[in-house]
């Protein structure tokens, strides 16, 4: 005999708050699980396309480690340490460049920087309050990292869990899929796949194209010779997922450190406009349609409510896992709303009779 729907609702209610429970208290040690999951998920469909030109599982799990693990080796011994270099360069240059927009302004507009303004004070102090709380940002997060997670154990495991999850990834979804209440399974597996397309969408789809991005900002800048274009391109990128404010706050941020740089060598500024000027077209008429195509994302504001909510709560584990809660909510919520359209409580008397009121009016009834 089934379960009732409000029965139901209860254990599975119980469950969601068990795993909540469970999340909150193990934090930071389940962080290398959830990362080689999330490594797993993203590496599967490669994998599925090496399966389909003769490779079996295995090799085809091989192969991806093998280049996994040269792209992580080059990054960790050409990209990595540059991107620190440069954000802490950035970090003791804050004073200097704000010096010498005090003293663009004085001589632009001298009355805006008389000794009593309040803008001079401003700057004066701004760039040294940066330097001083971007070091101390700085170092705590290093030192941080080195206290709540051993960055040793995480190299390790992750691309073990990884591995052995990809590896496996066909077989697990098939035995979740068999534990699947049978009343309603074909609910689950449809909401699943729902939640599955705005995942690749957001992570797969989304996440190649900051990558992207990330990769054409930053070569380009570096080519034309701005100083921090390593730091400035992969911020820029990391930002892409919001549309347009990723190349605009880049740009605005691009183009001031080339004033300080290139003062009067306009070319080169008029370089540094013009990368994320072409990276604006290709992305948004050639990477962005190619990789995510027509396929329903996450809203940039829902993404970042999420992220700020489950960070909050739960740490960095809880904005590992934000983007799938927040796929797998808005799905349920248009689930639900598809729900509710359908029931009497939206079609009132209009959907027993099959006749649609006008819009403003009142369904008329017959008079008795």
């Amino acid at each position: 005999m089934a379960l009732p729907a409000r029965e139901q609702t209860k254990y599975w209610s119980i469950a969601t708050a068990v795993f909540l429970v469970v999340l909150w208290y193990l934090g930071d040690v389940i962080l290398p699980f959830v990362l080689g999951g999330a490594i797993a998920y993203f590496l599967d469909p490669i994998a599925d396309r090496l399966e389909k030109i003769g490779l079996s599982r295995v090799w085809a799990t091989v192969v991806i480690t093998f280049f996994g693990i040269i792209i992580f080796t080059l990054m960790a011994l050409l990209i990595i340490p540059t991107l620190v270099e440069q954000t802490i360069a950035l970090i003791n240059s804050a004073p200097e460049i704000f010096t010498k927009l005090k003293n663009f302004l004085t001589e632009r507009f001298p009355s805006l920087m008389d000794a009593n303004s309040t803008l001079r004070h401003s700057l004066e102090g701004l760039g040294v309050a940066i330097q001083d709380k971007g070091v101390q940002l700085v170092n705590g997060v290093l030192s941080s990292a080195m206290s709540l997670i051993n960055i040793v154990v995480l190299m390790v495991i992750v691309p073990v869990v990884a591995f052995y999850m990809l590896l496996d990834w066909d077989r697990m979804v098939a035995k979740i899929d068999a534990l699947l209440p049978r009343d309603h399974a074909p609910i689950i597996r449809r909401l699943a796949r729902e939640i599955d397309k705005t995942l690749a969408s957001f992570i797969r789809g989304q996440g190649t194209v900051c990558l992207t991005m990330g990769t054409f900002y930053a070569i380009g800048l570096m080519l034309v010779g701005l100083q921090f274009g390593l730091l400035v391109g992969a911020f820029a990128g990391l930002i892409t997922f919001i549309p347009y404010i990723g190349a605009l706050i880049g740009g605005a941020l691009a183009i001031g450190l080339g004033l300080f740089q290139f003062w009067g060598d306009w070319v080169s500024l008029g370089l540094v406009a013009g990368v994320f000027m072409l990276g604006q077209a290709l992305e948004g008429n050639v990477i962005t349609p190619k990789l995510v195509g027509n396929s329903v994302g996450l809203h940039p504001v829902w993404l970042m409510f999420s992220l700020s909510v489950f960070g909050s709560m739960f740490g960095f584990v809880g904005m590992l896992v934000a983007v799938p809660v927040a796929a797998s909510i808005g799905v349920i919520i248009r689930f639900a709303i598809e729900q509710y359209k359908q029931g009497r409580l939206y079609q009132g008397l209009a959907g027993q009779t099959g006749d649609e009121p006008e819009t403003g009016e009142l369904p008329k009834t017959e008079e008795t």
